[in-house]
């Protein structure tokens, strides 16, 4: 179906899913596709709106693969209609979770997501795609050296530092992560939790997802602690803990950079500029946390 880029509720009203006549609300808050809930006379359906995101590595037939394998594994919603630029899915009746909400949850979310590591690459099917942070790092900074970008005099640095917590992490199992633990993402039903949006789903590293999760969600030291011990089932070591440090760091970096691409390539209305300048400071603040670790 060729959708109608100025009027996705019209395009929205004509997918094949509906019983009936159908309301559309937009839901707020996300910065890199549209949102719609969707309500006909038989249920409430959450359609997500967008295209390819080539200078993100957001390719919609990964996203597909990789929330059909997540419903069949009982992570996320049952995925209902998935063909470019559409996605929908049963919408979730709970709490969206703040970070807050994750610290307090911490065991909870942490079991989660790595049920998602084990259990997702067993219903995965067709191609699939690798999501490698320095790699990412590194292919952002040519699409910002290309696009002129007001970062270009802070790259040199930015590769750098990847480099250190690139040889920080070493080598790493391979699993299908989320990579992109936002709060957001966890939808607790009062029974149970879910895990949404895989936007940016891919094979990698387990620690690119903790470091994601303590990261978005202002984890303490303690908290690292737990997070770790719980998902690796053992009390962590110092090795581990530099690891998790160094990735931690590459996540921040990673989303500082993706601010700063969206700021040249984003038509989403919101304040690029400032996230960008956030992140950079907690990029900074966690470097210096880093290289504190390595003089021990």
């Amino acid at each position: 179906m060729a959708a109608d880029a100025t009027d996705p509720k019209s395009a929205i009203r004509a997918l094949p899913i509906w019983s009936g006549p159908v309301e559309i609300e937009p839901l707020q808050g996300g910065i890199t596709n549209k949102n719609f809930l969707v309500s006909d006379r038989s249920r409430r359906v959450v359609v997500r709106y967008g295209g390819d995101i080539p200078a993100h590595g957001v390719m919609r037939f990964n996203e597909a693969a990789a929330a059909k394998a997540a419903a069949a594994a009982g992570i996320s919603p049952k995925l209902l209609y998935a063909a470019p630029p559409f996605l929908a899915m049963d919408f979730i009746e709970g709490q969206t979770y703040g970070a807050e909400d994750v610290r307090a949850n911490l065991q909870r979310c942490v079991a989660l997501t790595k049920r998602a590591h084990r259990d997702i690459p067993v219903h995965l099917r067709g191609p699939t795609l690798c999501f490698n942070v320095f790699y990412v790092i590194r292919d952002y900074a040519h699409t910002l050296l290309d696009g002129k970008s007001r970062a270009v005099p802070l790259l040199p640095q930015f590769l750098e530092r990847a480099q250190r917590l690139e040889r920080a992490v070493g080598s790493i199992d391979l699993i299908f992560g989320h990579n992109d633990l936002l709060a957001a993402n966890f939808i607790d039903d009062g029974a149970r939790l879910w895990l949404i949006d895989w936007d940016y789903a891919g094979w990698g590293t387990p620690l690119f997802d903790l470091g994601g999760l303590s990261s978005n969600n202002s984890f303490t030291a303690r908290e690292n602690e737990l997070m770790l011990s719980e998902y690796f089932g053992v009390p962590a070591n110092d090795a581990l803990r530099r690891k998790l440090q160094a990735m931690l760091a590459a996540s921040l970096l990673r989303e500082s950079m993706w601010s700063m691409v969206s700021e040249l390539t984003s038509a989403i209305d919101f304040d690029y500029v400032s996230y960008t300048e956030e992140n950079l400071r907690r990029f900074e603040a966690a470097f210096v946390a880093f290289e504190e670790m390595e003089k021990t």
